[in-house]
Protein backbone atom coordinates (compact mmCIF):
# COMPACT_ATOMS: atom_id res chain seq x y z
CA UNK A 1 0.00 0.00 0.00
CA UNK A 2 1.51 3.76 -0.98
CA UNK A 3 2.39 5.66 1.94
CA UNK A 4 -0.19 8.55 0.93
CA UNK A 5 -3.05 5.80 1.66
CA UNK A 6 -1.54 4.16 4.84
CA UNK A 7 -0.34 7.05 6.41
CA UNK A 8 -4.32 8.32 6.36
CA UNK A 9 -5.15 5.74 8.63
CA UNK A 10 -2.64 6.63 10.99
CA UNK A 11 -2.43 9.87 11.53
CA UNK A 12 -2.33 11.39 14.58
CA UNK A 13 -3.35 15.48 16.15
CA UNK A 14 -0.06 17.43 16.48
CA UNK A 15 1.12 21.06 16.48
CA UNK A 16 4.66 20.05 15.37
CA UNK A 17 6.15 21.90 13.07
CA UNK A 18 8.54 19.98 9.77
CA UNK A 19 10.86 21.12 7.52
CA UNK A 20 12.03 19.49 4.11
CA UNK A 21 15.31 21.03 2.73
CA UNK A 22 16.18 19.74 -0.46
CA UNK A 23 19.52 21.10 -2.43
CA UNK A 24 19.05 20.10 -5.62
CA UNK A 25 21.54 17.28 -6.98
CA UNK A 26 23.59 17.59 -3.84
CA UNK A 27 24.77 14.04 -3.94
CA UNK A 28 28.48 14.12 -5.32
CA UNK A 29 32.02 11.86 -6.33
CA UNK A 30 35.77 12.36 -4.96
CA UNK A 31 37.59 14.97 -7.03
CA UNK A 32 41.41 15.43 -6.95
CA UNK A 33 43.43 16.66 -5.55
CA UNK A 34 41.45 16.01 -1.37
CA UNK A 35 39.76 13.02 -2.84
CA UNK A 36 36.07 14.95 -1.21
CA UNK A 37 33.21 15.65 -2.65
CA UNK A 38 31.79 19.59 -2.45
CA UNK A 39 29.57 18.54 0.51
CA UNK A 40 32.62 16.88 2.10
CA UNK A 41 34.80 19.88 1.42
CA UNK A 42 32.56 22.55 2.37
CA UNK A 43 32.68 24.17 5.68
CA UNK A 44 29.26 23.57 7.26
CA UNK A 45 29.47 23.96 11.26
CA UNK A 46 25.26 23.93 11.40
CA UNK A 47 24.88 21.12 9.50
CA UNK A 48 27.19 19.42 11.46
CA UNK A 49 26.02 20.10 14.73
CA UNK A 50 22.62 18.73 13.14
CA UNK A 51 24.22 15.72 11.87
CA UNK A 52 26.32 15.08 15.55
CA UNK A 53 22.36 15.26 17.05
CA UNK A 54 20.59 13.15 14.68
CA UNK A 55 20.38 10.65 12.58
CA UNK A 56 22.32 10.19 8.51
CA UNK A 57 21.70 8.16 5.74
CA UNK A 58 20.86 7.61 2.25
CA UNK A 59 17.60 7.74 -0.18
CA UNK A 60 17.13 5.98 -3.53
CA UNK A 61 15.15 8.30 -5.44
CA UNK A 62 13.75 5.44 -7.77
CA UNK A 63 15.75 2.59 -7.90
CA UNK A 64 19.17 1.89 -7.42
CA UNK A 65 21.01 2.33 -10.98
CA UNK A 66 18.22 4.35 -12.05
CA UNK A 67 19.11 8.29 -12.33
CA UNK A 68 16.26 10.60 -11.98
CA UNK A 69 14.87 13.61 -13.69
CA UNK A 70 14.38 16.43 -10.75
CA UNK A 71 10.49 15.83 -10.65
CA UNK A 72 10.43 12.22 -10.78
CA UNK A 73 13.22 13.10 -7.83
CA UNK A 74 11.04 15.27 -5.72
CA UNK A 75 8.01 13.13 -6.20
CA UNK A 76 9.78 10.54 -4.51
CA UNK A 77 10.93 13.05 -2.09
CA UNK A 78 6.98 13.77 -1.06
CA UNK A 79 6.12 10.25 -0.58
CA UNK A 80 4.61 9.51 -4.13
CA UNK A 81 5.68 6.20 -6.02
CA UNK A 82 6.98 8.34 -9.27
CA UNK A 83 6.57 4.85 -11.39
CA UNK A 84 3.17 4.92 -9.71
CA UNK A 85 2.53 8.30 -10.41
CA UNK A 86 4.40 9.33 -14.05
CA UNK A 87 4.22 13.76 -14.45
CA UNK A 88 5.90 15.17 -17.36
CA UNK A 89 7.76 18.22 -15.99
CA UNK A 90 6.22 20.29 -18.30
CA UNK A 91 3.12 20.05 -16.19
CA UNK A 92 5.71 20.58 -13.46
CA UNK A 93 6.66 23.68 -15.09
CA UNK A 94 3.74 25.48 -16.66
CA UNK A 95 1.87 25.02 -13.23
CA UNK A 96 4.89 26.76 -11.78
CA UNK A 97 4.10 29.95 -13.73
CA UNK A 98 0.57 30.10 -13.27
CA UNK A 99 -0.58 28.57 -16.41
CA UNK A 100 -3.47 26.22 -16.60
CA UNK A 101 -3.51 22.62 -17.34
CA UNK A 102 -6.56 21.47 -17.58
CA UNK A 103 -7.70 17.65 -18.36
CA UNK A 104 -7.01 17.08 -21.74
CA UNK A 105 -4.45 19.20 -22.00
CA UNK A 106 -0.76 18.26 -22.97
CA UNK A 107 1.91 20.42 -21.40
CA UNK A 108 5.90 20.28 -22.68
CA UNK A 109 9.42 22.05 -20.81
CA UNK A 110 11.18 24.04 -23.63
CA UNK A 111 14.38 24.84 -23.65
CA UNK A 112 15.81 27.45 -26.57
CA UNK A 113 19.55 25.84 -28.26
CA UNK A 114 22.23 27.14 -30.21
CA UNK A 115 22.35 25.63 -33.61
CA UNK A 116 25.36 25.08 -35.79
CA UNK A 117 25.15 26.18 -39.49
CA UNK A 118 24.60 22.15 -40.07
CA UNK A 119 21.74 21.83 -37.54
CA UNK A 120 23.71 20.10 -34.85
CA UNK A 121 23.24 21.50 -31.11
CA UNK A 122 26.64 23.16 -30.14
CA UNK A 123 24.80 24.62 -26.77
CA UNK A 124 22.07 22.99 -25.02
CA UNK A 125 21.20 25.76 -22.81
CA UNK A 126 21.58 28.99 -26.01
CA UNK A 127 24.60 30.23 -23.63
CA UNK A 128 22.19 30.40 -20.51
CA UNK A 129 20.81 34.06 -21.96
CA UNK A 130 19.44 35.97 -19.54
CA UNK A 131 16.12 36.15 -18.84
CA UNK A 132 14.42 39.06 -20.51
CA UNK A 133 16.33 37.92 -23.76
CA UNK A 134 14.50 34.89 -23.50
CA UNK A 135 10.93 36.53 -22.64
CA UNK A 136 11.57 38.91 -25.64
CA UNK A 137 12.10 35.51 -28.01
CA UNK A 138 9.55 34.13 -26.34
CA UNK A 139 7.22 37.04 -27.25
CA UNK A 140 7.66 36.76 -30.73
CA UNK A 141 6.59 32.90 -30.45
CA UNK A 142 2.81 34.00 -29.61
CA UNK A 143 1.55 34.34 -32.84
CA UNK A 144 2.28 30.79 -33.63
CA UNK A 145 -1.13 29.42 -34.95
CA UNK A 146 -1.90 25.79 -35.00
CA UNK A 147 -4.61 23.30 -37.30
CA UNK A 148 -6.56 21.31 -34.79
CA UNK A 149 -5.55 22.56 -31.17
CA UNK A 150 -4.31 25.98 -29.53
CA UNK A 151 -1.04 26.63 -28.33
CA UNK A 152 0.03 28.07 -25.03
CA UNK A 153 3.42 29.54 -24.65
CA UNK A 154 5.10 31.50 -21.78
CA UNK A 155 8.62 32.20 -20.57
CA UNK A 156 9.77 30.77 -17.41
CA UNK A 157 13.92 31.60 -16.70
CA UNK A 158 16.47 32.07 -18.75
CA UNK A 159 16.84 29.71 -21.63
CA UNK A 160 13.49 27.89 -20.67
CA UNK A 161 9.87 28.36 -21.77
CA UNK A 162 6.48 26.05 -21.47
CA UNK A 163 4.28 25.02 -23.53
CA UNK A 164 0.40 24.41 -23.57
CA UNK A 165 -1.88 22.42 -26.42
CA UNK A 166 -4.97 22.56 -25.96
CA UNK A 167 -7.64 20.90 -27.97
CA UNK A 168 -9.78 17.67 -28.55
CA UNK A 169 -8.24 14.03 -28.90
CA UNK A 170 -4.69 15.35 -27.01
CA UNK A 171 -2.55 12.79 -25.17
CA UNK A 172 1.22 13.38 -23.76
CA UNK A 173 2.57 10.31 -24.55
CA UNK A 174 5.41 11.36 -26.04
CA UNK A 175 9.05 10.95 -26.39
CA UNK A 176 11.30 14.36 -25.57
CA UNK A 177 12.97 16.06 -28.72
CA UNK A 178 16.20 16.94 -26.37
CA UNK A 179 18.76 14.41 -27.86
CA UNK A 180 20.59 15.59 -24.47
CA UNK A 181 23.89 15.92 -25.64
CA UNK A 182 25.69 18.79 -28.33
CA UNK A 183 26.83 17.89 -31.44
CA UNK A 184 23.03 15.78 -32.30
CA UNK A 185 20.03 17.39 -33.77
CA UNK A 186 17.07 17.93 -32.04
CA UNK A 187 14.85 14.86 -32.54
CA UNK A 188 11.36 15.16 -33.79
CA UNK A 189 8.21 14.70 -30.98
CA UNK A 190 7.17 10.99 -31.74
CA UNK A 191 3.90 9.47 -30.09
CA UNK A 192 4.13 6.13 -27.94
CA UNK A 193 0.87 5.16 -28.19
CA UNK A 194 -1.68 5.64 -31.10
CA UNK A 195 -3.57 8.36 -28.63
CA UNK A 196 -1.03 10.69 -28.22
CA UNK A 197 -0.27 10.85 -32.41
CA UNK A 198 -2.05 13.94 -33.01
CA UNK A 199 -0.28 15.71 -29.84
CA UNK A 200 2.75 14.39 -31.55
CA UNK A 201 1.87 16.12 -34.70
CA UNK A 202 0.91 19.62 -33.34
CA UNK A 203 3.99 19.82 -31.24
CA UNK A 204 6.13 18.96 -34.55
CA UNK A 205 4.16 21.53 -36.21
CA UNK A 206 4.92 24.30 -33.36
CA UNK A 207 8.38 23.69 -33.80
CA UNK A 208 8.65 23.84 -36.95
CA UNK A 209 6.98 27.22 -36.99
CA UNK A 210 8.87 28.72 -34.32
CA UNK A 211 12.20 27.54 -35.74
CA UNK A 212 11.52 29.73 -39.08
CA UNK A 213 10.97 32.56 -36.03
CA UNK A 214 14.46 32.06 -34.55
CA UNK A 215 16.24 31.15 -37.43
CA UNK A 216 18.25 34.54 -37.27
CA UNK A 217 18.61 34.75 -32.97
CA UNK A 218 22.75 34.52 -32.31
CA UNK A 219 22.46 32.28 -29.50
CA UNK A 220 19.00 30.92 -29.32
CA UNK A 221 18.26 29.57 -33.07
CA UNK A 222 16.56 26.27 -32.02
CA UNK A 223 14.65 24.79 -29.15
CA UNK A 224 13.42 21.59 -27.43
CA UNK A 225 10.93 19.82 -25.98
CA UNK A 226 10.79 17.49 -23.06
CA UNK A 227 8.54 16.50 -20.19
CA UNK A 228 5.41 16.20 -22.39
CA UNK A 229 2.24 15.33 -19.69
CA UNK A 230 -1.03 16.22 -18.41
CA UNK A 231 -2.16 16.61 -14.74
CA UNK A 232 -2.26 13.20 -12.93
CA UNK A 233 -4.85 14.52 -10.37
CA UNK A 234 -2.45 13.29 -7.06
CA UNK A 235 -3.60 13.05 -3.37
CA UNK A 236 -2.88 16.71 -1.64
CA UNK A 237 -0.98 16.65 1.37
CA UNK A 238 -3.76 17.45 3.20
CA UNK A 239 -5.47 14.06 2.24
CA UNK A 240 -2.64 11.88 2.50
CA UNK A 241 -0.92 13.55 5.56
CA UNK A 242 -2.92 16.19 7.63
CA UNK A 243 -0.22 18.66 6.97
CA UNK A 244 -1.26 22.51 5.62
CA UNK A 245 1.83 22.52 3.66
CA UNK A 246 3.81 24.93 1.34
CA UNK A 247 6.34 25.68 -0.88
CA UNK A 248 9.83 28.05 -0.80
CA UNK A 249 11.38 27.63 -4.19
CA UNK A 250 13.08 30.03 -6.67
CA UNK A 251 12.39 27.87 -9.85
CA UNK A 252 9.17 27.31 -11.37
CA UNK A 253 9.77 23.72 -12.08
CA UNK A 254 9.97 22.80 -8.04
CA UNK A 255 7.12 25.40 -7.60
CA UNK A 256 4.60 23.27 -9.91
CA UNK A 257 5.83 19.76 -8.58
CA UNK A 258 4.64 21.23 -5.27
CA UNK A 259 1.25 23.05 -6.52
CA UNK A 260 0.57 19.18 -7.97
CA UNK A 261 0.37 17.70 -4.35
CA UNK A 262 -1.94 20.95 -2.75
CA UNK A 263 1.42 22.80 -1.28
CA UNK A 264 0.30 26.66 -1.19
CA UNK A 265 3.21 28.52 -3.27
CA UNK A 266 4.70 31.34 -1.13
CA UNK A 267 5.92 34.79 -3.28
CA UNK A 268 8.65 36.18 -1.93
CA UNK A 269 11.77 38.57 -3.45
CA UNK A 270 15.54 37.47 -3.91
CA UNK A 271 17.12 34.15 -4.67
CA UNK A 272 19.61 33.49 -1.90
CA UNK A 273 19.16 31.34 1.17
CA UNK A 274 18.78 34.24 3.14
CA UNK A 275 15.61 35.26 1.16
CA UNK A 276 14.72 31.69 0.94
CA UNK A 277 14.67 31.13 5.03
CA UNK A 278 12.96 34.52 5.50
CA UNK A 279 10.46 33.66 3.49
CA UNK A 280 9.62 30.27 5.01
CA UNK A 281 9.89 32.30 8.47
CA UNK A 282 7.33 35.19 7.38
CA UNK A 283 4.61 31.99 7.36
CA UNK A 284 5.96 30.15 9.66
CA UNK A 285 2.35 30.15 12.15
CA UNK A 286 -0.11 29.34 8.97
CA UNK A 287 1.46 25.76 8.24
CA UNK A 288 2.63 22.32 9.47
CA UNK A 289 5.14 21.49 6.51
CA UNK A 290 7.64 23.72 4.84
CA UNK A 291 9.19 22.63 1.53
CA UNK A 292 12.52 24.66 0.80
CA UNK A 293 14.28 24.12 -2.17
CA UNK A 294 17.87 25.67 -3.66
CA UNK A 295 18.57 24.86 -7.09
CA UNK A 296 22.15 25.99 -7.34
CA UNK A 297 23.64 22.75 -6.08
CA UNK A 298 22.51 21.43 -9.31
CA UNK A 299 23.38 24.42 -11.23
CA UNK A 300 27.07 24.40 -10.36
CA UNK A 301 27.27 20.36 -10.23
CA UNK A 302 26.06 20.33 -14.19
CA UNK A 303 28.51 22.91 -14.86
CA UNK A 304 31.74 21.45 -13.57
CA UNK A 305 32.18 23.86 -10.69
CA UNK A 306 33.27 22.24 -7.77
CA UNK A 307 34.31 25.41 -5.82
CA UNK A 308 31.15 27.17 -6.87
CA UNK A 309 28.87 23.98 -5.88
CA UNK A 310 31.20 24.28 -2.32
CA UNK A 311 30.12 27.79 -1.66
CA UNK A 312 26.56 27.29 -2.63
CA UNK A 313 26.45 24.21 0.27
CA UNK A 314 28.58 27.10 2.85
CA UNK A 315 25.84 29.63 1.60
CA UNK A 316 22.99 27.42 2.95
CA UNK A 317 24.72 26.55 6.17
CA UNK A 318 25.58 30.19 6.90
CA UNK A 319 21.85 31.21 6.70
CA UNK A 320 20.64 27.79 8.26
CA UNK A 321 20.37 29.90 11.88
CA UNK A 322 17.62 31.77 10.44
CA UNK A 323 15.49 28.49 9.86
CA UNK A 324 16.90 27.13 13.22
CA UNK A 325 15.68 29.78 15.23
CA UNK A 326 12.09 29.08 14.53
CA UNK A 327 13.11 25.39 16.20
CA UNK A 328 11.32 23.38 13.93
CA UNK A 329 10.27 19.68 14.88
CA UNK A 330 12.28 17.67 12.25
CA UNK A 331 13.71 18.64 9.77
CA UNK A 332 15.81 16.94 6.78
CA UNK A 333 18.34 17.84 4.71
CA UNK A 334 19.03 15.93 1.43
CA UNK A 335 18.70 16.63 -2.21
CA UNK A 336 16.90 15.39 -4.90
CA UNK A 337 19.44 13.47 -6.73
CA UNK A 338 22.85 13.51 -7.10
CA UNK A 339 24.55 16.17 -9.91
CA UNK A 340 28.46 15.02 -9.85
CA UNK A 341 30.90 17.66 -10.78
CA UNK A 342 32.87 14.80 -12.90
CA UNK A 343 29.73 14.02 -14.56
CA UNK A 344 28.19 17.09 -14.62
CA UNK A 345 24.94 15.69 -15.02
CA UNK A 346 22.23 13.92 -12.90
CA UNK A 347 23.79 10.49 -11.46
CA UNK A 348 22.24 7.27 -9.61
CA UNK A 349 24.19 8.19 -6.99
CA UNK A 350 22.40 7.59 -3.41
CA UNK A 351 21.94 10.73 -1.94
CA UNK A 352 22.99 12.37 1.03
CA UNK A 353 20.41 12.68 4.43
CA UNK A 354 20.70 14.53 7.39
CA UNK A 355 16.92 13.75 9.63
CA UNK A 356 16.33 15.72 13.55
CA UNK A 357 13.92 15.55 15.65
CA UNK A 358 13.99 17.92 18.64
CA UNK A 359 12.54 14.81 21.03
CA UNK A 360 13.24 11.55 18.80
CA UNK A 361 15.97 11.61 16.53
CA UNK A 362 18.79 8.69 17.52
CA UNK A 363 22.22 9.65 17.13
CA UNK A 364 24.23 7.54 15.74
CA UNK A 365 28.01 8.18 15.70
CA UNK A 366 28.32 10.40 12.99
CA UNK A 367 29.52 13.90 13.35
CA UNK A 368 29.70 15.64 9.60
CA UNK A 369 27.56 15.94 6.85
CA UNK A 370 29.01 14.52 4.05
CA UNK A 371 28.70 11.24 1.73
CA UNK A 372 31.39 9.07 3.35
CA UNK A 373 29.44 9.91 6.83
CA UNK A 374 25.66 9.03 5.36
CA UNK A 375 26.69 5.94 4.27
CA UNK A 376 27.84 5.10 7.67
CA UNK A 377 24.57 6.72 9.09
CA UNK A 378 21.99 4.85 11.32
CA UNK A 379 19.02 5.24 8.89
CA UNK A 380 20.93 3.28 6.35
CA UNK A 381 20.13 3.32 2.64
CA UNK A 382 16.32 3.61 2.02
CA UNK A 383 14.03 4.28 -0.49
CA UNK A 384 13.32 8.50 -0.94
CA UNK A 385 9.55 7.78 -0.32
CA UNK A 386 10.38 6.41 3.10
CA UNK A 387 10.94 10.09 3.88
CA UNK A 388 8.10 11.17 4.66
CA UNK A 389 6.93 8.60 7.01
CA UNK A 390 9.84 8.92 8.92
CA UNK A 391 9.48 12.52 9.17
CA UNK A 392 5.51 11.91 10.68
CA UNK A 393 7.13 9.89 12.89
CA UNK A 394 9.85 11.84 14.35
CA UNK A 395 7.43 15.38 14.64
CA UNK A 396 5.07 13.00 16.47
CA UNK A 397 2.32 12.60 13.88
CA UNK A 398 2.03 8.80 13.19
CA UNK A 399 0.21 6.66 15.52
CA UNK A 400 1.05 3.03 15.75
CA UNK A 401 -0.22 0.93 13.22
CA UNK A 402 -2.45 -2.62 14.37
CA UNK A 403 -3.21 -3.60 17.98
Amino acid sequence: MPAEYLLPLLRSDSQSKIVLLVMDGLGGLPVPPADLTSLEAARTPNMDRLAAEGSLGRTVPIRPGITPGSGPAHLALFGYDPLHYLVGRGVMEALGIGMQVAPGDVAARGNFCTLDTQGLISDRRAGRIASEEGKTIVEALQGIRLDGAQAEVRHVKEYRFALVLRGAGLAGEIEDTDPQVAGAAPLPAVAREQASQKAARLFNDWVAQAQKILAKQPKANGLTLRGFGSDPKLPTYQEAYGLRAACVAVYPMYRGVSKLVGMDVIQFSGETPEDEFAAAASVWGDYDFIFIHVKKTDSMGEDGNFAGKVQVIESVDQALSTLLKLKPDAIAITGDHSTPVPMRSHSWHPVPLLLWSARQAFPDNQTQFGERNCAKGGLGTIPATDLMPLLLAHSGRLEKFGA
